[in-house]
């Protein structure tokens, strides 16, 4: 079994936007992750870049139609850190 991830001791603490991001990938197949919120918003390109510099997430896929938008799908560390933080910030978006 893998260490426990240490965060805030040097790894980035994500913060409830990219935690929310993150968190939709977990029933998804694949991991994939949204490109929209539930609201039906574009989720901002700044989160989504955020969580793949940090390893959270990564590119999928291009999308031929939009070629602009990040098709990203969550990670093992991005699984983890969902985890890590689902009793901290409870389990909505």
């Amino acid at each position: 079994m893998a260490e426990p991830l240490a965060y805030g001791r040097g790894v980035p603490i994500p913060s409830r936007a990219e935690l929310a991001y993150l968190r939709r990938g977990i029933s998804e197949p694949g991991g994939k992750l949204p490109l929209f919120d539930r609201r039906g918003q574009e989720i901002n390109p700044a989160i989504i870049q955020i969580c793949i510099g940090n390893g959270w997430a990564e590119h999928w896929f291009a999308n031929p139609l939009k070629p602009d938008w990040l098709v990203c799908r969550l990670t093992q560390k991005g699984r983890e850190i969902v985890q890590a933080y689902r009793p901290s910030y409870g389990n909505g978006d």
